[in-house]
């Protein structure tokens, strides 16, 4: 009996540690999306040769722009550069990029960052728009389940950018592939 008692609260704690980090990551993203939105003036996608994104820092910490999903209202600043203390804060890149068509987006499954990702339909559209303004527009092609070790998958592909978050507990992982269409 003790015991069960033990486990209950023990997860009630668990359960109340991360929704406080949930709501400091949204504080955080709604704060960063308010100064970076004042940086950048959007504009179509230039091609270009460049092959690396612009990064610009606010509050110590770089970003390469923000990704929006109109179907799941989110505006969401991405970090240049994928850590723990970083995720715990806002989604970041965890490889590639817009200009070479293979940008890996990582957040936690916050409900304020990528907790609904799991409910994106096909052909649903979402936007990146980097630190120089021009907007690349995809659509949802896929939506696999992957293992956590599956590194090498999240990074493969023909999909020109790819959006996952854990699923809660951490078993495996939601993966979100997308094409990139023109306007």
């Amino acid at each position: 009996m003790t015991l069960g008692v033990v486990l209950v609260l023990a997860a009630l704690c668990l359960f109340l540690y991360n929704q406080l980090q949930s709501k400091k990551a949204e504080s955080f993203t709604d704060s960063v999306m308010e100064r970076m939105l004042l940086q950048i003036e959007e504009k179509d996608r230039q091609e270009t040769a460049q092959k690396e994104m612009t990064v610009k820092e606010i509050d110590g910490y770089g970003y390469v722009g923000y990704l929006k999903i109109p179907s799941l209202d989110l505006k969401l600043p991405v970090m240049s550069a994928c850590d723990e203390r970083r995720l715990k804060i806002s989604p970041c890149r965890y490889a590639g990029s817009t200009f070479t068509n293979d940008l890996v987006i990582a957040a936690h499954n916050y409900r304020s960052h990528f907790g609904r990702l799991k409910t994106l339909k096909l052909n649903d559209k979402v936007r990146f728009i980097d630190m120089d303004g021009n907007k690349t527009d995809y659509l949802v092609r896929e939506i696999q389940t992957l293992s956590p070790f599956s590194v090498a998958e999240m990074t493969a592909g023909i999909y020109d950018m790819t959006l996952f978050t854990c699923t809660p507990g951490g078993r495996t992982r939601v993966t979100i592939r997308c094409d990139r269409v023109d306007g």
